[in-house]
Formats: structure tokens, C-alpha cells, sequence
């Protein structure tokens, strides 16, 4: 049984609640609340005016209440005396429709009601930078294949070791910590769960990375693509659906030469053929088609797809299929909303199921090199304006996220793109200033 907040305050020693709600754009919104005013913020919620978040509201609408989660409390292993609790925002008596933690609990109800259950794990690349966003953090940093790369990985030994030491203490299951493939990138895993406990943590790791690095005079950035010439921050997903005793893996058949159920190649050809509209969720920033276009990098290999095909165990598309009763999407990025790319991920999932979908040919070729060969597979969009309008054209998928999501979504990307559009850039200046 889930405890009471005022009681865990008393429990473990905890002066302040920071309840904890994520908006559209993925932005980490909060309220700190002391311990001794908790017990009436669990009852009625905490007030937010929705208008000043990436939210689709206006300063008319009335007060916004954040309803904190007693089950999510993620105590801050580095300021023991503050608990971190997610929240679900509430209007009027009613849940918001657009808030993402709502819509992806909205989607888990209904796989449930199918009798299925969504677990997934997150791979979370990011870059230490200097504090001052000028560039690596480290100036020694400057092999051209420094993925792995021990030294690298030690240099930064301070951050990374602590940061899992925190994961560890939370009960995570982390297991390993690496140099990305990129200069001054890293990537730090922890183990698969329920897709709502792994968008919990997701957006709880992106808050704590950042905050360590800061400790250490560092910054960490998610961003998908910071550097033009290196490997941009991928958000790599792996899922399987299983049963409600969470004992057997519904997409797993070891007969098939995939290890794939019928029902998990359907779940796939969910994900193929919402692909080109979910690209707006998975990759929602301007940023983020420089790093799925992405010319090729210092390193040799942008590891992104461009390209909407699947695979065995084959890095270059944009879903593999690692090990028996599971796989990998490889389109997401650092961007991506926690919330959002689950709930997008278990929609399309959950569409092919019902109709039964079929992924398509599976293509065992080196897609950066041979990609050029395979003329049937759609490509996946090239700048964030045509994935907004994908999304815009895939009626099933915004159905299944929820109209008065999709329309607020829709809305407030297209005025993000509309604002960088009209932004002058130095690349126009240089190239036509003299015509």
C-alpha cells in the first residue's frame, strides 16, 4: 500500500515536496512545497496557471492543479531532505486531456482492458558541456572514434560514478555507463520496467544529470543534435507487451526465426506505419531533423535512420530486433517528451494490434550504405514542419492520443516552426547577401 506524503515526510526526513508536472514541450514544471502544507497539496492539488507552461491554454482559463503521485516519490539522493513526486494535472475536477502523464495513463488503461502491458527501457545519450554552452566539456576529448574510449570516461569519472551511484541507491538496476560516439558524450543504462515507471525515471534523469553536472561546473544537454559534425543525443527505446501478471512476454514465440509473436509483429506494424506521423512526438524540435538527416559525422556513422524500415540485430534502421521477444526503435531523441514517447509508442502499438498490421519486408542490408537500393520504404520527414504535418494527416494516431491533444500539439509546434522560420539565420547571410 501506497503511503501517505505527510507520513513518508515524517518516515524519511523530508522538509520539501517538489511537485512535479511535465508540459508539451517536455519542460519540467514545479512547485515546492514544505512538508508541513503536503497533506492539503495531496487532497486538492497545486495551483499552476496553465498559460505560463507549453501548454495549450490562455489567462482565462482557471487554475490548473497538479495532483502529486504518493507511488512516484523519487527522494533526491544528492538533497536527501527534498522528495521529487510526479503529477497528474487536473481542471475543474477533470484530468487535463493534454497533459502527457495523463495521456500515456490513458493509453496503459486501455492496453490493460486488452489485457496487455507495455514495458520498456530508454537509452539517454547526452553531452557534458562547458557551463557557458561553448562547447565539450573536456579539451582532450578529440579522437575520431572516441566511443568507448576509456581515458574519456575517466576524466569524467566524478559526475558519471555519481550520478549511478544515485541510480543505484534508487533501485534503478543501472548496469552500465559508457562513452558515447561522440566527443564528450556519454550514456548511462538502467534496467526496463511499466512504461509509466520508466517515463517517471526518464524525466527524474534528465532533471538529475542536469543537476549533478551543474554541481560540478558542468552542463548537460539532451539536445539532439548540439555539434554539426558529431553524432547526435539518440533516446533509443526497447519494448516488449506482456501480461497482466507480468510473467509472460506476449511478444515472444521462440519457433519464429525473430523470436517474434504474431502479436508483437503486428505491434511492430503499428510502429511502421504510424512512423512518418510519431517523428513529430519522437523528434519534436527543429534540432532534431539534423540529427535523422544528418550528413555523416567526424566518427564515420550518424547512427540515426532516415528511413522508415526494420531489421535483426542491425543498428543502421530504424527498428531492430536485438533478442527474442523484443525491440529497439532507434528514431527518438533527447528531446523527446518522456510521457509523449511512450504514449506514442503504445498507440501505434496498439492500432496494428487492432488491425492487425504487417511491418512490411524486413531488409538485412547496411542502410548507410546500401539504403539507396531499397525504393519502396517511406522516408521519414525532413524537417519538423513535414513531420507536423504527417502527424496532422494520421487520423488513427491522434484518435488514439486524443483529438484535443493532437489539435494543441499541432498547434503550438506549427507556431515553434513558424518562429524559426522567421528567424534571420548567419548561413542566409553568408550565402545571399551579394545576390
Amino acid at each position: 500500500m501506497t503511503q501517505d506524503l505527510a507520513s513518508l515526510a515524517k518516515d524519511r526526513g523530508i522538509r520539501y515536496f517538489m511537485i512535479s508536472f511535465t508540459d508539451l514541450f517536455g519542460m519540467q514544471r514545479a512547485k515546492l512545497v514544505p512538508a508541513a502544507a503536503i497533506a492539503e497539496m495531496e487532497r486538492d492539488g497545486a495551483g499552476f496557471a496553465g498559460f505560463a507552461t507549453w501548454l495549450d491554454m490562455t489567462p482565462a482559463h482557471p487554475d490548473m492543479f497538479a495532483m502529486p503521485d504518493a507511488s512516484a516519490v523519487i527522494q533526491l539522493p544528492w538533497k536527501k531532505e527534498v522528495a521529487w513526486v510526479a503529477a497528474d494535472c487536473v481542471m475543474e475536477d477533470v484530468h487535463v486531456s493534454q497533459a502527457p502523464r495523463v495521456i500515456l495513463k490513458k493509453l496503459q488503461k486501455r492496453a490493460a482492458d486488452m489485457g496487455l502491458y507495455m514495458k520498456t527501457g530508454v537509452e539517454c545519450e547526452y553531452f557534458l558541456i562547458n557551463a557557458d554552452g561553448t562547447g565539450i566539456s573536456d579539451g582532450r576529448d578529440i579522437a575520431s572514434k572516441p566511443c568507448y574510449d576509456q581515458q574519456a570516461l575517466m576524466r569524467r569519472y566524478d559526475v558519471i560514478s555519481e550520478i549511478c551511484d544515485y541510480m543505484l541507491e534508487l533501485g534503478w538496476g543501472a548496469y552500465q555507463n559508457d562513452h558515447e560516439d561522440a566527443n564528450g558524450q556519454f550514456e548511462m543504462n538502467w534496467n526496463f520496467d511499466d512504461a509509466l515507471i520508466t517515463a517517471d525515471r526518464h524525466s527524474f534523469f534528465k532533471f538529475m544529470t542536469k543537476s549533478v553536472a551543474e554541481k560540478h561546473g558542468l552542463r548537460a544537454t539532451f539536445m539532439p543534435k548540439p555539434f554539426s559534425n558529431l553524432t547526435g543525443n539518440g533516446c533509443h527505446v526497447h519494448m516488449s507487451v506482456w501480461d497482466k501478471s507480468g510473467m509472460t512476454n506476449m511478444f515472444l514465440d521462440k519457433t519464429d526465426d525473430m523470436g517474434l509473436s504474431a502479436q508483437g509483429y503486428n505491434f511492430l506494424g503499428g510502429i511502421m506505419k504510424h512512423a512518418e506521423g510519431m517523428a513529430a512526438i519522437t523528434n519534436p524540435t527543429v534540432n532534431s531533423y539534423k540529427r535523422i538527416n544528418a550528413p555523416r559525422t567526424l566518427s564515420g556513422a550518424t547512427w540515426s535512420p532516415n528511413t522508415v524500415t526494420w531489421t535483426g540485430n542491425n543498428r543502421t534502421h530504424m527498428v531492430r530486433v536485438p533478442g527474442k521477444g523484443r525491440f529497439e526503435l532507434r528514431l527518438p531523441d533527447g528531446a523527446a517528451n518522456p510521457y509523449l514517447l511512450q504514449s506514442v509508442i503504445l498507440a501505434a502499438g496498439l492500432d496494428g494490434i487492432d488491425t492487425g498490421a504487417n511491418p512490411g519486408p524486413r531488409y538485412d542490408i547496411d542502410m548507410y550504405q546500401l539504403g539507396h537500393t531499397v525504393k519502396d520504404a517511406p522516408r521519414l520527414p525532413l524537417n519538423l514542419l513535414d513531420a507536423i504535418r504527417y502527424f496532422d494527416k494520421d487520423a488513427g494516431l491522434k484518435a488514439a492520443l486524443g483529438d484535443d491533444f493532437a489539435a494543441s500539439y499541432i498547434k503550438l509546434k506549427s507556431a515553434e516552426w513558424n518562429m524559426y522560420a522567421a528567424h534571420l539565420t548567419e548561413w542566409e547571410r553568408e550565402h545571399t547577401l551579394d545576390i
